[in-house]
């Protein structure tokens, strides 16, 4: 059996990589038997010499193999089991509605999703500004509430793809995050092992997205597609925009308000829902609870319009230890901050466009607010973020923020402040606006 260091050399040396030999590596990681030193270096190796696309999937499947496996068959759903994964981007609050739209169209969703990550937010933390809910529940309850409700929104557990967890962990520190095989392999092992039956991808690109290029973003697109399909998981990707945030809401609470609001129909940002029903149009003709475009698009408009989509939300909310009355009474339950302050555009700004945001300044703001992490497990303030972000195109006057910041302090909202004031660009004239879904990726396209 060759040793961990013979598969390190052949990687170094550009060889591929059989699937036995993958296999074996991988069952070391689970097992502890290959160091983090080793892993640092097939991890760069991978980096610098790239994989094939069979080594891909064999790499994802034996990460999905590692550890449990949701198995849905004897639970008698009468529905396909069906999922989204998003790239990450700065209000990004796609998975909170969509998973619930989605039960209530007759498909079941275990949606195993992560925390925020550098100046990108995350689904858990989004959830967790919610008292009770419980986004690590034992397997028993994972399966009780994706039968009742149809959606389950938690997180990966200690079983489920535990090699990715510790190989994610080594890329984190030794600069070999950014890898689009083992991008690839980390995002879809985990989905493999949720027991999906559909998957749909919205991969990011602009200057909030982790892959700012087009270009780039869609090599990565292309990769997920062709491993996903690989490895026997029909999977289909959209490009969609992040030079602006998605929402008009960046913070935990705020966008578990926004959610709410947008399910019971008082607001649906128009970006956001293009996006949302897009992803949601191409999930259900995937899977086959829709036969066209149009005919997915009306199920997901009655699904809205209906307060079904609602109702599933809430189910899931009460079922995972959240209040009942949630969605009747967001202020009683989602947290606030004692500092509220508007962001005014400059006196020569009035008149004239947003022509261009900095995204990521945007989502780093959150962060430094105490919406995120700069160190690992450090607690998050689930309050406080930025509202009513202005968009590009946006024509300014002196009524209108850019953004609402909401703060612990005064201390901290100043400095926020600074950072909306600078990352917004104006212009004389209103910049032309491309558009917001720019790509659908199948296999071999």
């Amino acid at each position: 059996m060759p040793l961990p260091q013979e598969t390190l050399r052949r990687k170094r040396q550009g060889l591929a990589l059989g699937r036995e030999e993958i296999a074996r590596f991988v069952r070391g990681i689970a097992e502890g038997s290959v160091g983090d030193a080793q892993i640092a270096a097939f991890t760069m190796a991978v980096c610098c010499r790239g994989m094939g696309t069979d080594e891909v999937v064999a790499l994802t499947l034996a990460m999905r193999d590692s550890g449990s496996r949701l198995d849905w068959a004897a639970q008698g759903l009468p529905g396909p089991v069906i999922d989204k994964h998003s790239t990450g981007g700065i209000g990004d609050t796609v998975s909170l509605m969509l998973g619930p739209m989605l039960a209530a169209c007759g498909g079941f969703v275990p949606m195993i999703s992560g925390r925020g990550l550098g100046h990108t937010g995350g689904t858990l933390d989004k959830l967790e500004s919610i008292p009770g809910y419980g986004v690590n529940p034992s397997l028993a309850s994972l399966r009780r509430v994706v039968r009742e409700a149809g959606v389950a929104i938690v997180g990966a557990g200690p079983d489920l793809a535990p090699a990715d967890r510790r190989m994610y962990a080594v890329r984190d520190v030794t600069a070999t995050v950014e890898s689009v095989p083992l991008i690839t392999a980390s995002i879809l092992s985990k989905k493999l092992a949720a027991g999906l039956q559909a998957l749909v991808l919205d991969v990011k690109f602009g200057n909030g997205a982790f892959m700012p290029g087009l270009d780039e973003a869609r090599e990565l697109a292309r990769s997920l597609v062709e491993v996903g399909c690989g490895a026997g998981l029909p999977t289909e990707a959209l490009l969609t925009d992040m030079n602006e945030p998605l929402a008009p809401a960046a913070g935990n609470a705020l966008e578990v308000r926004l959610t709410i609001d947008y399910l019971s129909g008082t607001h649906r940002p128009v970006r956001l829902d293009e996006v949302v029903r897009a992803l949601g149009a191409t999930l259900l003709r995937q899977c086959g609870l829709a036969g066209s475009e149009p005919e997915a698009r009306a199920r997901l408009a009655h699904a809205l319009d209906s307060g079904a989509a609602a109702e599933r939300f809430a189910r899931m909310v009460t079922g995972l230890g959240g209040p009942a009355d949630l969605m009747e009474r967001p202020d009683r339950h989602l947290p606030r901050t004692p500092v509220v302050r508007p962001v005014m555009p400059a006196a020569e700004a009035q008149g004239r466009w947003i022509a261009g945001i900095d995204t990521r300044a945007l989502g780093l703001a959150v962060v430094a607010l105490g919406g995120g992490r700069r160190l690992v497990g450090e607690r998050i303030d689930p309050a406080v973020g930025l509202a009513s972000l202005a968009p590009l195109g946006a024509r300014l006057d002196k009524h209108t923020p850019l953004a609402v910041v909401h703060a612990a302090d005064a201390a901290v909202a100043d400095a926020a402040e600074a950072t909306v004031r600078a990352a917004y660009r104006v212009a004389d004239t209103a910049p032309p606006l491309g558009p917001l879904v720019a790509d659908h990726i199948t296999r071999h396209r």
